[in-house]
């Protein structure tokens, strides 16, 4: 088995004690793609890492989809992997607008980019994203659109339920979320819940380009317009504002 990548491993070490069949580690597939400067597919990856054996080859392809999964790497159409930063990507948090639209604050406190109806269609507000730069749009503001999902900011949304007999859709009080919020019934729930009462949704299924969010009602607070209702909303806010905590 050549294992040429273990002299120049500083982490080879650590790996070794760790993982009875040790792989690159992930400090030393940053370093070898930062050098490589472009991105690489896992195979080619493999083949520059002089790794030959089934077990090396499956143990990086989980390597990479968790480094993508965290944050590290991000991979493109061509399911090539590379450095974000090398992509020309931009990592940050959405902020949603009550008509729609959104932008993404840069993580490096850059300034805002646009984000489009269509693109906040897939995220929430307070979500962690990664962007590309597209241009100008109309109104010559800098415009991105989504490339992937790193942190997802909402868990749970209050908002008042639009429906009968347990089905029906979500209209979130908050309002910079404008996405629809399908409420499927909780066969295991004993909570009874009526059209235009505000309730408190768990969040079961994130929305896709095809799909609308899915949710559950977790806690029902009562009528929209009921005395102390404000009260309530307000409390349940700080309890999980934006980030879901």
């Amino acid at each position: 088995m050549n294992k040429k990548w273990v002299e120049k491993d500083p982490n080879a070490v650590q790996e070794a004690q760790k993982y009875e069949n040790p792989v690159p580690s992930r400090d030393f597939i940053l370093d070898f793609l930062q050098k490589w400067g472009a991105p690489i597919s896992h195979l080619d990856l493999c083949d520059e890492l002089h790794l030959q054996h089934e077990d090396d080859i499956e143990a990086i392809r989980r390597r990479l989809i968790a480094m993508c999964r965290d944050g590290q790497l991000i991979s493109n159409r061509r399911n090539e992997f590379g450095l974000i930063e090398k992509m020309n990507l931009i990592s940050g948090r959405v902020i949603g607008h009550r008509d729609g639209f959104g932008f993404l604050k840069p993580d490096d406190g850059k300034d805002d980019l646009f984000l489009s109806p269509r693109n906040m269609r897939e995220v929430f507000d307070g979500d962690r994203v990664l962007v590309q730069e597209v241009g100008l749009d109309a109104r010559g503001r800098r415009e991105a659109k989504i490339v992937e999902v790193l942190e997802r900011g909402v868990r749970k949304v209050v908002g008042r339920f639009d429906g009968q007999n347990g089905f029906g859709s979500l209209i979130p009080e908050n309002q910079r979320i404008t996405n629809q919020v399908m409420i499927i019934p909780d066969e295991q729930s004993d909570l009874q819940y009526d059209d235009g009462q505000l309730v408190v949704a768990e969040i079961l299924q994130y929305p896709n380009r095809r799909q609308p969010a899915r949710a559950r009602v977790i806690e029902v607070l009562g009528e929209h317009l009921s005395a102390g209702m404000e009260i309530k909303v307000a409390i349940h806010s700080m309890i999980f504002p934006m980030n879901g905590q």
